[in-house]
């Protein structure tokens, strides 16, 4: 007979973490399904605002997050999930290489970056152009670089090349940056940053490696060019949700997972937590709270007589 376990928690990031930690300290039998361990948590850049940390960065509370995990001999299994099914009460999970079954599952599957959809931004992905300036950036020493995006980490990738690159454009198609006024001023005083405002990237162009990119000023209706030698893309986030049937309507119109403040969800059994639900504010913090939430309730409902397995 296959075993069903009591949860399932899909993901691994700040929120999925949090909600093993709870669901082991509660002695519940659950497996933790990932591809990897800290999704965008690793992309952070300065990370300032969470609780204990002063100042880190998304790297290193990551490896507090994992060692956190193996005091607890949590080890995620390796795999991407792909399907979700519910039949009588039991949950069914599919991934590409199994399939298992749960009384409960949590989602926690964060978001990914939201991509320009211009000509060359494929093409030319790991060759000058990147998602993640955490990771990239250091590659474009004393190079030219562009970051396109209006929000904090716009801001924060800016703030960063301007400590490594000759040269820094920060493009908004808005009219003004948006975000921590804090970061917005830092960015606005660094001499080597300019910030182009209500300007449309239109194509990212270069051979085997990024030369320029063009876009539209949105003042002058011109299409302009930029001559750099790398290009950050950080426009936003896309919930990883596509695993969940449309049919059971627990997304909203930006595949957004609704929960309510005990992070469930219309379904019976199915909790979501983190970046991947519709609650604002997508911080490492409260994905943690959420994490925490979510295996609190879980533990409630299959305590209580919500859960019964129908033969």
């Amino acid at each position: 007979m296959t075993e069903i376990y009591d949860s399932i928690i899909i993901g691994a990031s700040a929120g999925g973490i949090s909600a093993a930690i709870y669901l082991k300290r509660q002695n519940l039998n659950f497996l933790m399904i990932a591809k990897d361990i800290g999704g965008e948590m690793v992309l952070s850049g300065i990370v300032e605002n969470y609780p204990g940390f002063p100042e880190t960065n998304g790297v290193e509370l990551t490896e507090k997050f994992k060692e956190h995990l193996k005091k607890y001999q949590v080890e995620p299994v390796n795999d991407k999930v792909i399907a979700l099914e519910k039949n009588n009460s039991v949950f069914t999970v599919k991934t590409e290489k199994n399939s298992y079954q749960a009384k409960t599952v949590i989602v926690a599957t964060g978001s990914t970056p939201k991509k320009l959809n211009v000509p060359g931004e494929e093409k030319l992905y790991h060759r000058g152009v990147s998602y993640c300036y955490v990771c990239d950036l250091p590659l474009f020493k004393n190079k030219i670089v562009a970051i396109v995006g209006g929000g904090n980490s716009a801001n924060e990738a800016g703030i960063m090349g301007s400590k490594i690159c000759q040269k820094v454009y920060v493009i908004t198609k808005n009219p003004e940056m948006k975000g921590d006024k804090f970061l917005i001023e830092e960015l606005k005083s660094k001499p080597n940053v300019e910030i182009i405002n209500n300007a449309l990237t239109q194509e990212i162009y270069g051979d085997e490696f990024v030369k320029g990119l063009k876009y539209l000023d949105k003042n002058t209706n011109e299409i302009k060019d930029l001559k750099v030698d790398g290009v950050f893309i950080h426009i936003g986030l896309k919930p990883n949700s596509d695993f969940i049937p449309d049919n059971w309507q627990v997304k909203n119109e930006y595949g957004e997972i609704i929960v309510n403040e005990l992070c469930q969800t219309k379904i019976p059994g199915l909790f979501a937590a983190g970046d991947v639900t519709n609650i604002p504010h997508k911080q490492i913090g409260i994905a943690v709270g959420q994490g925490i939430i979510a295996a609190l309730q879980v533990s409630k409902y299959l305590n209580s007589n919500k859960w019964i397995l129908k033969i």
